[in-house]
């Protein structure tokens, strides 16, 4: 099963919603990580409440990591930079491009959520189909 990261600089909040849709969403195509180059003491709160409230997914246990904390990744996703990406070590695969919903309203959060998750069910499918695409292993 492949290892995808999510990776924003600080692991906070965008990152953090991906990884806990991927686990939710996607466990049974890929494993979900999130990482950064820099931590926060906690995670974005408004992310927690949001992500319960919409999805009934606790992340409560979450918590801001390095990338060196996470297993080496077959898929490395920024999650949008804004200014400039963080470097880690590697071409990213893909880059979300979204904004950081920090210190926004409800909505904005809901927003980036939703398009998480819809970005999440397209990878999920875009696996599927090259791991059927693979022939009979």
């Amino acid at each position: 099963m492949k290892k995808v990261a999510f990776i924003c600089v600080h692991n906070s909040c965008r990152s953090q919603m991906a990884e806990a849709l991927g686990k939710h969403l996607a466990a049974d195509t890929f494993e979900s990580y999130s990482a950064g180059t820099e931590t926060k003491p906690q995670i974005n709160q408004d992310a927690v409440r949001i992500m319960k409230d919409l999805y009934g997914i606790d992340m409560r246990d979450q918590y801001s990591k390095l990338l060196s904390d996470i297993p080496e990744p077959d898929i490395a996703i920024s999650m949008g930079c804004g200014v400039a990406c963080p470097f880690i070590g590697r071409s990213f695969d893909d880059n979300w491009g979204l904004a950081d919903p920090t210190g926004q309203e409800d909505a904005t959060f809901i927003e980036t959520a939703r398009m998480i998750e819809k970005m999440i069910m397209e990878l999920k499918e875009r696996l599927m189909s090259e791991e059927g695409s693979d022939g009979d292993e």
